[in-house]
């Protein structure tokens, strides 16, 4: 068991989050948690523990995409349908500022942000709209949604919820949910299927699934950036070796590639490895 401090971010657009803070008040350096898709603050608990030490805490948040349904508040006490089913991808960077404004106003200036799953995209995409005052990304498992979806369903099944999603937003409807008739993978209103499932929305952050295609926000990220890819992720399309490949044709000179031998998406097994490669990356920065 690991004792934690309860926090409350204010967004700079005025969003209440809820967050955990593990480790010294006091830190040298704090890493924020982003979680990814239908997940929260509460997942990934055995890998947030262990990069956990003495002079680095780890800060984990709600953020508006948490578990499938939720509500966020704003500092005016007003309520807003939220959770991933609900979520508009691009308010990420509100999100993640606030988490960063928050860990600011601690008197710490060593900053990093983790993103898992889904979070990866949500990091890359604040970073490449952002970047200051964060001194470095890691993204643990960096898959993209959309290509796993092509494996599992194919592209004619995603190309006919894709055209029923936009009829719906064409309507005026963007927060009418897919019928699970259509899609019973999980719960996503109108817009966020399209999101999540298409090639050419903003949160197609990895596009390995088209070689021609370049990532444009991932290139536009200036922070180093460690990848740890997951060697039996469960959620990917492809082998690690591939997918290791793309990442390394893409990224800078200087930004780091690693497979995590032996764990799936969510590195269970592999904690302790994660938090040494994850601690020396700090600590080179």
């Amino acid at each position: 068991m690991t004792p934690a401090f309860v926090v409350q971010i204010t967004t700079p657009k005025n969003f209440l989050l809820n967050g955990l803070w593990f480790g010294p008040k006091k830190p040298k350096q704090v890493l924020i948690w982003i979680h990814g898709l239908t997940s929260s603050m509460f997942s990934m608990h055995s890998v947030v523990q262990s990069l956990v030490n003495k002079n680095t805490a780890v800060v984990v948040f709600n953020n508006r995409g948490h578990d499938s349904v939720s509500k966020l508040k704003s500092t005016r006490g007003i309520s807003y349908e939220a959770g991933s089913a609900h979520e508009r991808f691009t308010d990420c960077v509100d999100d993640i500022q606030g988490a960063i404004d928050f860990v600011r106003k601690t008197g710490v200036k060593r900053i990093f942000l983790a993103g898992h799953s889904t979070g990866c995209q949500k990091a890359v995409y604040w970073a490449s709209k952002k970047g200051a005052g964060v001194k470095g990304i890691v993204l643990l498992a960096p898959v993209s949604d959309y290509a796993g979806a092509l494996k599992r369903h194919g592209a004619a099944k995603l190309s006919r919820i894709a055209s029923y999603a936009r009829k719906l937003v064409k309507s005026g409807k963007p927060n009418e949910f897919i019928p699970a008739s259509l899609w019973p993978e999980e719960l996503n209103d109108a817009q966020r299927f399209l999101s999540l499932y298409t090639p050419d929305s903003s949160e197609e952050i990895f596009t390995y699934i088209d070689p021609n295609k370049k990532p444009r926000a991932l290139q536009k990220v200036k922070l180093p950036i460690l990848v740890l890819w997951a060697q039996e992720d469960e959620f990917a399309d492809r082998p690690a070796s591939e997918a290791t490949a793309w990442f390394e044709k893409h990224l800078k000179p200087s930004d780091t590639v690693l497979t995590v031998a032996g764990v799936g998406h969510g590195f269970k097994g592999g904690e302790g490895r994660v938090a040494k490669v994850v601690a020396e990356f700090m600590k080179e920065r």
